[in-house]
């Protein structure tokens, strides 16, 4: 099986550095250049479409979560086509395998380029849209579970952190549930525990109970 699984194809190799450096894109600092606002120094500091919202308005925090959702996702779309076009023959239980583990390397890539961007020194967002991005390509439904989950708490409580933190945390549990492989059910798991960790100054202010709600100007998502 690991011969004809890890040897395949070369692009599916080159598509993981690919997925890294299309995460790595700073949308959010793109659609607000030409406002004269640097994200960087502005706001939360983050990069992501919430802090965006608050310094630049609404069209250029769509198009920053749009273009970060799309990060995540095309990758993981294109590692699925170049799958299905392999002239290989091997058997069920491999391609399975190989189904559910080259997209996710693929999606995890370009998370971690989103958060520790080749184009920011390393530094980056917290992942958020991007993983919801690979998890549509990923695994839709779960994708549309997390985001039902989203929207709920964000409505409840008016906290976009918090939202995004239970989102991502019930991601692994959702697939188990849903019966994905354990494949997906690790990749879920390293990319729920990497959000996570990005949002650790969000969980120290939740538990002071001084994180912002959504619509302050000191929103620190």
């Amino acid at each position: 099986m690991t011969c004809s699984l890890f040897s395949i194809s070369p692009v599916l190799y080159l598509l993981v550095p690919v997925a890294f450096i299309l995460g790595s894109i700073p949308f959010g600092l793109l659609f607000t250049r030409s406002r004269g606002i640097d994200l960087r120094s502005t706001g939360s500091k983050n990069i992501g479409a919430t802090n965006v919202l608050r310094t630049a308005g609404k069209i250029p925090a769509l198009l920053t979560l749009l273009g970060d959702m799309f990060k995540g996702a095309i990758p993981v779309l294109i590692c699925r086509y170049v799958l299905g076009h392999i002239d290989v023959s091997y058997q069920a239980d491999e391609r399975l395998f190989a189904e559910d583990l080259w997209p996710g390397v693929v999606g995890l890539s370009a998370v971690l380029g989103h958060m520790f961007s080749a184009f920011l020194s390393f530094k980056g967002g917290k992942g958020v849209a991007t993983g919801l991005g690979v998890m549509l390509a990923y695994s839709p439904a779960v994708a549309g579970i997390m985001l039902l989950i989203w929207i709920a708490v964000a409505l409840i409580f008016r906290i976009s952190s918090l939202a995004a933190i239970i989102a991502v945390s019930v991601m692994p549990v959702i697939l188990i549930l849903l019966g994905e492989s354990d494949i997906k059910v690790t990749i879920g798991i390293i990319i729920a525990a990497l959000i996570i960790y990005k949002h650790k100054s969000n969980i120290k202010n939740l538990i002071a109970g001084t994180e912002s709600r959504i619509g302050n100007k000191d929103s620190r998502q």
